[in-house]
């Protein structure tokens, strides 16, 4: 009883009111049986990273400092091995010269289209920073700007794939194929693995000579296994998201078949010099101890995801992917329904955080998307969204996109944070909150 009194002095001290602890209890105690499935998946992962990390004869030569061209930067060179024994592919690009997911999808595409080709995205339309680089926006630089085509199928209403459009959408054309497994800044399903799997087999069936790449932004550790082992040709990823467990500085990766990964190395230095340069500048024993966190640290975020879908599916509010769906990405949509909504959430989520909790987030016009974003981030890596963070954009149907946290008790207190912050600009009432208590 005295313990538990302590942790109820702490939350007062951060403004979380009782009965906002208490709704959180309740909703934590429930979950406990799905709690225990993401520690059995996490346990899987951390094995199966260790092995890799064993197999690639990690050692502490690996941490060293390398500067200037990179020659023979052991650390960089073993460090893509691992990576590459973790995602099941024969070989991975993995750099601090990749700058953001983004960045890292802009380089498998560029690398791999040649003028004249077409991309194609068979899950509808691709993540709004993926606009200008294609030049659905028109944008400096983009693919279309090279010469290179792009067409998209519409999901059908449940989200899902639509197998004849797609059928029909592939031609000669068509070199590769863009399948995002995230929703992004959509209320479409995330993809499992194993449906990603399905819709590469359908392509390949057809057209086997067909790129396919994964955009696995948010998914990497969800499940125990990866696009990588279901026939993807490329898997691309931030390191400031799932696998660089919260301490990557910066940095992306691409796994993939050894052809398509060179084509990525000479386009991110120069053709020539392709995957031997590029030093890795101190970062390697960040990389490393990332990845050997990451399984738990994911596990964490997506109790996180779960809790608040399960708080807010009770206070009434649509979200995405529901509170007993199974799950496939540490993204949270939640479905707010007025801008006040997304910003109370969103002031809630800063509250929390162990910098910068003081801030006040604002919507603001950020690069690359077509519409104010609010973003909620006090991280220890600026942008990290593995870490605590809540961002959306300021249109209907106003959600929010709630996701990361590099421990579980981070990812709750956050979580009670932003009900708390929806109270108290009566957005929610109390007594809903009383009233839910009072049912169970």
């Amino acid at each position: 009883m005295e313990e538990n009194t302590q942790i109820q002095d702490m939350y007062d001290l951060l403004g979380i009111s009782p009965e906002v602890r208490e709704l959180g209890e309740q909703t934590e105690h429930r979950l406990k049986e799905r709690f225990d499935g993401f520690d059995r998946t996490a346990e899987y992962n951390q094995l199966k990273v260790i092995h890799a990390m064993q197999e690639n004869r990690v050692s502490e030569g690996c941490f060293q400092y390398a500067s200037g061209y990179g020659y023979n930067d052991q650390g960089r060179d073993t460090l893509e091995e691992v990576y590459a024994s973790v995602f099941h592919t024969e070989a991975a690009l993995v750099r601090p010269q990749i700058t953001c997911g983004t960045h890292a999808l802009y380089l498998a595409l560029s690398a791999n289209l040649r003028p004249g080709d077409e991309l194609l995205s068979p899950v509808g339309k691709p993540y709004d920073t993926l606009e200008e680089v294609i030049g659905i926006r028109p944008s400096r630089g983009s693919l279309a700007e090279y010469g290179v085509s792009y067409r998209q199928v519409e999901l059908l209403e449940d989200g899902y794939f639509d197998y004849p459009a797609i059928e029909q959408a592939l031609h000669e054309k068509t070199k590769m194929v863009t399948i995002q497994r995230s929703k992004g800044y959509q209320t479409r399903p995330s993809y499992s693995v194993e449906k990603i799997g399905e819709l590469i087999a359908f392509i390949k069936e057809r057209r086997p000579d067909v790129i396919c790449m994964v955009d696995n932004c948010y998914g990497e550790f969800v499940e125990r296994i990866e696009p990588g082992d279901v026939g993807a040709d490329l898997v691309v990823g931030s390191l400031i998201k799932n696998p660089g467990g919260g301490l990557a500085p910066i940095g992306g990766y691409i796994a993939g078949k050894r052809e398509l990964i060179e084509n990525c190395a000479c386009r991110l230095t120069s053709p020539g010099l392709g995957r031997e340069v590029g030093a890795s500048l101190g970062v390697m024993q960040s990389f490393y101890q990332g990845l050997f966190l990451a399984p738990d640290v994911v596990c964490g975020a997506l109790k996180g995801a779960v809790f608040a879908a399960n708080i807010y599916e009770r206070l009434g509010y649509q979200v995405i992917p529901d509170g007993r769906e199974s799950r496939h990405d540490i993204i949270q949509a939640v479905t707010l329904g007025s801008p006040e909504g997304v910003i109370a959430f969103c002031k809630g989520i800063q509250a929390a955080a162990p910098v910068d909790s003081y801030v006040t987030p604002e919507p603001w016009a950020m690069p690359g998307y077509d519409s104010d974003v609010i973003m909620a981030a006090g991280a220890f890596v600026q942008g990290s969204s593995i870490e605590l963070s809540a961002d959306g954009p300021i249109k209907p149907p106003y959600a929010v996109y709630f996701q990361g946290g590099l421990t579980w008790h981070h990812a709750k207190l956050g979580i009670l944070e932003s009900l708390q912050s929806l109270i108290d600009a009566g957005v929610v009432g109390i007594e809903k909150v009383r009233a839910l208590i009072r049912s169970s």
